[in-house]
């Protein structure tokens, strides 16, 4: 019998502890773990894996920023759901934002992360 496919998730963030604990904690929970630590690296990952079903997206980051490449994306016709994690709330103010399909504020707890990844994941397979 085939292997059920995992679900593949694509974490973008430029700092290395939180791209390592993303990797950990989403791994264990089953899932295929891609990670970028740019927006630009991010993308080249997307045109290589067509079959990302998410991307969880960090708004501060060096070169371009989450919200930026938040706007290729959607540019590029991606259909891919996007959840921006950011430590910054404020960012939900702002119009690019309202681009993704769930913003979190991060925790420590990633407790509303994996919801939200739940939520997008149930919603792209009904």
């Amino acid at each position: 019998m085939a292997e059920e496919r995992k679900n593949k998730i694509l974490f973008v963030d430029d700092d290395p502890n939180i791209r390592l604990l993303y990797e950990t904690v989403f791994k264990k929970e089953g899932y295929d773990v891609l990670l970028a630590e740019s927006g630009e690296e991010g993308r080249k990952i997307v045109e290589m894996n067509p079959d990302i079903d998410i991307i969880v997206l960090d708004i501060k980051m060096k070169g371009e920023s989450g919200l930026q490449t938040l706007q290729q994306l959607v540019k590029e016709k991606r259909k891919i759901p996007v959840i921006i994690c950011s430590a910054y709330s404020s960012y939900q103010d702002d119009f690019t934002s309202w681009l993704a399909d769930a913003y979190v504020v991060k925790s420590p707890d990633l407790s509303e992360l994996k919801m939200q990844i739940k939520k997008l994941l149930n919603k792209k397979y009904r």
